[in-house]
């Protein structure tokens, strides 16, 4: 699912395309650009004149990351689909280790693990890396999904309004007995917001979408349990804690407060769902090679 990803579709793309494959194959490689603006169409084109694996299908109008999923659910019969975000950028040998699980006929959905490549000697750099590490160490004992994941063709569609697609197929997975796995080396390389704006804009976004499935499909992701983040935060052997966790963590978590209130009123006060939402431009290329180790800790 893209839109005016012109900045790192390409990247994304050599990526799959160049996977360490063993006991996977990937047939095909569908990418729906929605409502793009940009060169994202013209990007993806040039690579299907070269591999016929790659697909594109276009939506004329930009509808939400929702409904371009609910379109891909229409057009593939494959038993596993794996959804890699535009904006990121798979390790070499991540599709492999995202999709062995499935081996094991109880799992029906996994999920990669998410590095930031943000310079974490910045304070914006260093709270992606703060944000992520946590998500890491609450998914090893909790799974929680984002950025990559796979799963089981299972279902028809998610709520076509949903703002985070990912939370929206956990439930459903599970919801017919299949169980959730994190797997901590299908590593994705992304880039965390570089403003405070856009730390803003893309965490009241996510914490208003995790209330909306809360509230219409009856399900609380890992990440909505305060006293899991708490836990995890003060006593979770994975997590660095150096001078920049005393210094600068109060002041992310200061931050993510502020964005799940203004994500609360958005959804009950204000009526927004973010089922289109303002993108947050500094996340939109993920440099090569990556910054940061592919490491558990909190830098």
């Amino acid at each position: 699912m893209a839109y005016n990803e012109e900045a790192n579709i390409g990247r994304m793309l050599d990526a799959l395309l160049s996977q360490r494959l063993r006991d996977v194959e990937i047939v095909e490689i569908i990418v729906i650009a929605s409502g793009c603006t940009d060169c994202t169409e013209d990007i993806v084109r040039s690579y299907i004149v070269a591999e016929p694996r790659v697909r594109l299908i276009t939506q004329r109008r930009r509808r939400g990351k929702s409904a371009a999923l609910n379109l891909l659910l229409r057009r593939t019969e494959a038993e596993i689909i794996v959804l890699v975000n535009a904006d990121t950028v798979p390790a070499p040998d991540a599709i492999e280790r995202l999709v062995a699980p499935f081996s094991d006929p109880r799992v029906g959905m996994t999920g990669g693990h998410p590095v930031p490549t943000n310079d974490p000697r910045s304070f914006m750099g260093y709270a992606a890396h703060f944000l992520w590490a946590l998500h890491h160490q609450l998914s090893l004992r909790y799974p929680k999904m984002g950025e990559m994941i796979a799963f089981r063709n299972i279902f028809r569609r998610i709520p076509p309004d949903s703002a985070v697609d990912e939370a929206s197929i956990e439930p459903l997975i599970r919801g017919q007995g299949f169980q959730l796995r994190y797997v901590p080396d299908a590593i994705v390389y992304n880039r965390g917001p570089e403003t405070m704006q856009d730390f803003l804009r893309q965490r009241r976004r996510i914490y208003a979408g995790h209330v909306y499935v809360r509230d219409t499909l009856g399900y609380r992701v890992a990440t909505m349990k305060v006293a899991r983040i708490a836990w995890t935060l003060l006593f979770s052997p994975g997590v660095k804690r150096d001078w920049r966790y005393f210094l600068w963590g109060p002041g992310v978590i200061v931050l993510e407060v502020w964005a799940r209130l203004l994500g609360m009123l958005d959804y009950r006060l204000w009526k927004r769902k973010h089922t289109i939402w303002e993108v947050a431009e500094t996340t939109k290329s993920v440099p090569a090679p990556p910054i940061a180790p592919s490491g558990s800790e909190t830098p």
